[in-house]
């Protein structure tokens, strides 16, 4: 089994090579290379869609390196709503746990194991370390629009909004 890590923000154009502002928008991109995912980020200008073989993507802000900080995550309570969602049917609420479930990933409270394909869903196996606990979670494949919107919606729960 593989451990994925999720690299820091490049703070540069992966196209332009141009340095990225603090407080521009980015899109930023996920491959698996080889058993390792690659971060790529995109300036608005270079960003024509996710390349092939893309695991994710996503769309944020260049954050400042001197700004005001976000709040801190509580990581108990972002699992405790990916738990609570389990087994949810609304697109609404499966594309919410699949940006939780990358959120998770990202902090190292969920490691990508295997995926699979069952009909027309992609289904994401993830572990959690400390529980080794297996959640099955289901790739939504959202377009930029809904991915964006998504992400809006679990950062206002947050209280990044």
């Amino acid at each position: 089994m593989t451990d994925y890590q999720i690299e820091a923000h490049t703070r540069r154009c992966a196209v332009t090579g141009r340095e990225l502002k603090p407080g521009e928008r980015v899109w930023s991109v996920l491959i698996d290379d080889g058993g390792r995912f690659v971060r790529r980020d995109y300036s608005p200008e270079a960003w024509q869609g996710p390349p092939p073989g893309a695991f994710s993507f996503w769309a944020s802000r260049v954050p400042s390196a001197d700004g005001p900080r976000r709040p801190p995550i509580d990581d108990d309570m972002l699992f405790d709503c990916f738990r609570r969602l389990d087994g949810q049917t609304e697109p609404d609420r499966v594309q919410f746990r699949y940006v939780v479930a990358l959120l998770l990933m990202r902090r190292k409270r969920l490691k990508f194991e295997s995926a699979r394909t069952e009909g027309e869903h992609e289904i994401l196996v993830l572990r959690c370390p400390r529980s080794r606990t297996r959640h099955e979670v289901v790739h939504p494949r959202l377009t930029e629009e809904e991915m964006s919107a998504v992400q809006d919606e679990v950062y206002r729960v947050l209280g990044w909004a």
